[in-house]
């Protein structure tokens, strides 16, 4: 098998062009073709007029060996690397204890899934419901103003990803193709196919429920646990008289405890109460840096017509994304973040009394408005420093001015563009009607945002508008708070992916502050799995 690259097609090109193109490139005949797949498929639309696909294609020719050497230092055409999962260890008969996981977002549901299907049959534990439930109790905040703590859009089955975009593609570098095995994981579970071959994946909100209720069965078919509503309380270690810690188990709120020398902790970076535990064990906990700032909401037609021209509406090329930085006077960095085509901002805090915005979008993206985070870069040196957990307070004290600006309710502080330009509170919407559920509440957004973010936001949005015409109009759209663009910790772990002093126990995905979206988290879930049946395995 060849991998072939760089194949690029006018955006309706008939159905046999890819085949001819393919020939054409390796100088080879029609009948000496045997085979092609499409590994993955992007879109190159930085002319407008003209939108080409580009291929990289899985080729199979009758001599592969003859046409490797008659193209000699072709960068485009190489042998098709091997992306087979191959386990790297099975659980030997007789193991004393189980492992168990602590999250069932991406991450602990991949770390779960691959613990049982290497025979380790893993205990998992969800502080929140099973996501049936969960997603009556969210929904119970977004039309009735009526949060449950430990059942919303951060805690529960599935984690925050499954009230999101349910974006699949990551910058992450993966040369061991585990991102391959999550996405077929994903389409085992019910993800449309295309998700293996097209550049930017997605599978939207309410598809990610069932493909959840789908690894969860296999989860429990292969001799696993899945716990809900358990809340662990404590970690219990071993400390020698040299200091060594090693975690022997760990207690729940309800009083039980399970016997284990191995944690996976998949917890999301709203597991403040979890950090605030763990921190107070000795667990090393180190802050690190995150974003804040608002979402915004265009017309989608807006954004596809600056994006795509002509071809805007083209079935090819959906609902049009943007991705954009601005780097600012005051030296923060303002960008897009977690950009929502066809979609709606949500409600997503996890306290009450807070009010926290995400973006979400359905399969279709088919929503009238396109959203996206747009936040400036702070640091712990600068505006967070002297704590490891201090980034939370710093989070917690926006959020909390959000809700007071909302009216002091889950209705969130909302603004135009116009009148936050022109440093005047909006009392109306325009043109754009806000998505954001139970509602907004319009107002000055400055009453909840530190004042270097609102002028870092005040100089980008017209340096966006040179790039998005329209983006900087009067009449859209911003909400506030956004706070959880990731975590501010990270639990530091050392190459075996233990804790940096606290042997047995697994710090993984976005909550340890060691990913960033569905597709990293359940990758990171893989690595740490693999890591902890290895141990599990040298000392049986």
């Amino acid at each position: 098998m060849l991998r072939l690259t760089e194949i690029k097609l006018p955006l309706d090109h008939p159905d046999d062009a890819l085949r001819k193109a393919i020939c054409q490139h390796l100088g080879v005949a029609a009948d000496e073709l045997l085979s092609h797949s499409v590994y993955r498929r992007s879109v190159d639309a930085r002319k407008k007029t003209a939108i080409t696909l580009i291929y990289a294609l899985d080729v199979e020719v009758r001599d592969e060996a003859a046409v490797l050497a008659r193209l000699p230092g072709e960068r485009s055409v190489m042998p098709a690397p091997d992306t087979t999962y191959r386990f790297v260890a099975r659980a030997p008969a007789g193991l004393a204890t189980r492992p168990v996981v602590i999250g069932t977002g991406p991450c602990g549901l991949f770390a779960g899934l691959l613990l049982a299907q290497m025979g380790f049959r893993p205990i998992i534990l969800e502080r929140g419901k099973i996501v049936r439930e969960r997603t009556k109790d969210t929904w119970g905040l977004w039309r009735k103003g009526e949060l449950n703590p430990d059942s919303n859009v951060q805690f529960g089955e599935g984690g925050a990803g499954t009230f999101s975009d349910g974006k699949l593609y990551s910058q992450i570098k993966d040369p061991q193709h585990h991102g391959r095995k999550v996405l077929e994981e994903f389409v085992k579970a019910g993800a449309p196919a295309e998700i293996l071959y097209v550049n930017k994946p997605h599978i939207g909100t309410f598809r990610l429920v069932s493909m959840v209720e789908k690894m969860r069965a296999s989860i429990f078919a292969l001799g696993g646990e899945v716990r809900f509503g358990c809340k662990v309380e404590e970690i219990a270690i071993d400390r020698d008289a040299a200091g060594n810690v090693q975690v022997r188990g760990i207690r729940l709120a309800g009083g039980e405890e399970i016997a284990t020398g191995h944690v996976v902790l998949a917890v999301g970076h709203s597991a403040r109460d979890t950090f605030q535990m763990l921190f107070d064990q000795g667990v090393y906990i180190e802050a690190k840096p995150f974003s804040i700032g608002i979402r915004i909401e265009h017309p989608q037609s807006l954004i596809d017509r600056a994006r795509f021209g002509p071809a805007a509406g083209h079935p090819l090329l959906g609902a049009a994304d943007y991705k954009l930085v601005h780097h600012c006077a005051n030296g923060r960095t303002a960008y897009s973040f977690c950009m929502c085509p066809g979609g709606t901002v949500v409600a997503a805090t996890s306290e009450p009394g807070r009010v926290v915005t995400n973006g979400m979008s359905q399969y279709s993206r088919a929503e009238r408005n396109a959203n996206s985070g747009i936040v400036v870069d702070i640091s712990p040196e600068v505006d967070y420093p002297g704590h490891p957990l201090a980034g939370i307070d710093f989070q917690r004290h926006w959020e909390s001015m959000a809700f007071e600006a909302g009216g002091g309710s889950y209705s969130a502080p909302a603004q135009r563009v116009g009148d936050f330009l022109a440093g005047r509170p909006s009392t109306a919407q325009g043109a754009v009607e806000p998505s954001y559920t139970p509602g907004v509440h319009w107002t000055d957004l400055s009453l909840c945002l530190p004042p270097f973010v609102v002028a870092a936001l005040r100089e980008a949005l017209p340096a966006f508008d040179k790039q998005i015409h329209g983006f900087a109009m009067a009449d859209a759209v911003m909400t506030g708070v956004e706070t959880r663009t990731s975590s501010p910790i990270r639990i530091k772990r050392g190459s075996d992916f233990q804790s940096l002093n606290t042997r047995g126990l697994y710090p993984a995905g976005e909550g340890a502050g060691y990913a960033g979206g569905i597709l990293s988290a359940g990758v990171d879930g893989i690595k740490v799995a693999e890591a902890l049946a290895l141990d599990m395995v040298k000392g049986a």
